[in-house]
């Protein structure tokens, strides 16, 4: 029987004599190339470019901490394409125009401010919540005679603002600025709808994994419940609240994640974290309350906040990119630090990350982003080119 059906998958493959010899060579030693192309595909295939994410921050080994030193290294970086897993969009319908020549009306103006949420976000039963202008009363320059920031001029002024402090520093940020615009702080990223539960489950899927099987993960995850129960396009609390683990299990995820994401829905389906909360809650409120997540650690939040709120005065120390950019922005040679060694703070001390960032309140999420694409960047040409 063994032969019979050998024989039968070797003549399927093939119609000449020839390529049946070929094919029996083939099926004993093209197991492992044949998987590798499988994830390569796979990889190819993921789009993490959602909501801007930062570029890829190659792989860092742990460095190891001798016991007793005092230094705390910053967390370990998860794969960048976790950031666009986890801020995709709302399946809900966009609450502005898409630009077409058929319907030309851009995105509404509304107030906004850098130390909230400046997202449109989505409550688990598909409604939209916009920023309110009573959210923003207490630190209204209009008050004093001032223009009010909308989301139409938020991005302008918060790089008019970088580019002032710069001015002081190094001076290299106007051709960054130039070459990247960030759409995450236009009026149309902050148009787009977030569901914050989808975003901070989909963050946890794509914990220590790659880009593609986070992906995979996610679509498995979906398609356990029934389509005309997930509102957003993606389950909501309730339901995945009172889903056995063994069920969640069954997406790919391990044990420990299936009970952080069961953990975290049943945070919004008692009302201990609400969407609301998420909308008007301050900064270090925010932080506070999502970080007592089992599941969620710093990084996760800082790049919720940053990119799925849409807060602009956020700032990650724990991120390597970020780390190497700054060292790049004040002038540090970062291949030969990267060479030298020196453990997770090779680049720029904690310390030093912190006090270069503070200059750049209240938009230090903004900073940051361009501090991932510096490198991209032949900043001194570009000034050499200007000066001519």
């Amino acid at each position: 029987m063994v032969s019979l059906r050998r024989s039968a998958r070797v003549s399927v493959k093939s119609e000449s004599k020839g390529e049946r010899a070929n094919d029996n060579h083939t099926a004993e030693v093209a197991t492992e190339p044949v998987k590798r192309g499988r994830k390569r595909k796979a990889t190819d295939d993921h789009d993490a470019t959602s909501m801007a994410p930062p570029p890829a921050t190659p792989n860092q080994k742990r460095g190891k901490v001798a016991n007793g030193s005092g230094i705390k290294p910053p967390p370990f970086t998860p794969t960048p394409a976790a950031i666009g897993l986890m801020n995709g969009t709302s399946k809900v319908g966009t609450n502005y125009s898409t630009g077409d020549i058929d319907d030309p009306t851009p995105p509404a103006t509304r107030p906004a401010n850098a130390h909230h949420t400046n997202a449109t976000l989505v409550t688990p039963g598909g409604t939209q919540l916009e920023p309110a202008y009573s959210n923003f009363e207490e630190a209204s320059p209009s008050k004093a005679g001032g223009p009010r920031t909308t989301s139409k001029t938020l991005l302008d002024e918060a790089c008019a603002h970088l580019l002032q402090i710069d001015s002081t520093l190094t001076g290299k940020l106007q051709p960054v600025i130039d070459q990247h615009y960030c759409r995450v702080f236009s009026p149309e990223g902050l148009a787009e709808n977030i569901d914050p539960f989808r975003s901070l489950a989909s963050g946890i899927m794509a914990q220590q994994v790659s880009g593609a099987a986070a992906s995979s993960i996610k679509n498995k995850f979906i398609a356990l419940f029934p389509p005309e129960a997930c509102p957003t396009g993606f389950p909501p609390p309730n339901l995945v609240a009172a889903t056995d683990l063994a069920i969640l299990r069954t997406a790919g995820l391990s044990q420990r994640k299936a009970e952080y994401i069961q953990g975290l829905a049943q945070k919004f389906d008692t009302g201990e974290i609400t969407t609301k909360q998420l909308m008007t809650g301050s900064d270090e409120d925010v932080m506070r309350d999502l970080v007592a997540v089992r599941g969620l650690g710093a990084w996760s939040v800082e790049m919720f906040m940053c990119f799925g709120l849409k807060r602009l005065d956020v700032f990650s120390t724990g991120d390597l990119g970020v780390q190497r950019g700054m060292a790049a922005y004040m002038g540090r040679d970062v291949s030969k630090l990267k060479a030298k060694g020196g453990g997770k703070w090779k680049y720029m001390s904690e310390k030093e990350m912190v006090d270069l960032a503070e200059k750049f309140r209240p938009y230090r999420s903004l900073f940051m982003w361009y501090m991932w694409r510096i490198e991209n960047v032949e900043v001194a040409a570009v000034q050499d080119n200007a000066e001519k």
